[in-house]
């Protein structure tokens, strides 16, 4: 497996245990938001978020994603487009006693809004060193190229 790939595969795995990204539109001055993926191991190019039509991102388009796993070793920045989600069987594919809790009228909610992430590209930092890297940060020493972490551009 490549490195290119090795890396993409991590993305989908730190994501699948710790579904939070932040995201905001492209070209707007509003500060990004806290969204929770539903994530479909089946479909990787796209995630959807539940969220209501008032909320800043309800008009969607061209947006930006963050994340950060819950071990600060991988970090992605995701370019995509956000869309509203209209097919009532993916919508009920992701609905949850969690989900409800957020909307008092239940799956009829008429400001029940689902997007759905359509993915793009990511840049993807990796920041786990190696032994020996980590060692010599330790000690004091330069840490390598080598020894840092990886990178990778992707097409998601």
């Amino acid at each position: 497996m490549s490195s290119q790939a090795e890396i993409k595969q991590r993305f989908w795995k730190e994501l699948a245990e710790s579904p939070y990204l932040m995201v905001a539109l492209d070209g707007g001055h509003q500060h990004s938001v806290p969204m929770t993926a539903q994530l479909d191991k089946n479909a990787d190019h796209a995630f959807w978020f539940y969220t209501s039509r008032d909320n800043r991102l309800a008009g969607g388009g061209p947006a930006m994603a963050q994340f950060a796993d819950q071990g600060h070793h991988l970090f992605a920045c995701i370019a995509g487009t956000l869309v509203e989600e209209t097919d009532p069987a993916v919508i009920d594919r992701y609905w949850s006693n969690e989900v409800a809790a957020w909307y008092p009228g239940g799956r009829d909610d008429p400001n029940l809004l689902m997007l759905r992430f359509e993915l793009g590209d990511a840049e993807i930092w990796l920041a786990d060193m190696s032994l020996k890297g980590i060692f010599r940060m330790m000690i004091g020493k330069s840490v390598a190229a080598e020894e840092k972490g990886k990178h990778a551009e992707v097409a998601l």
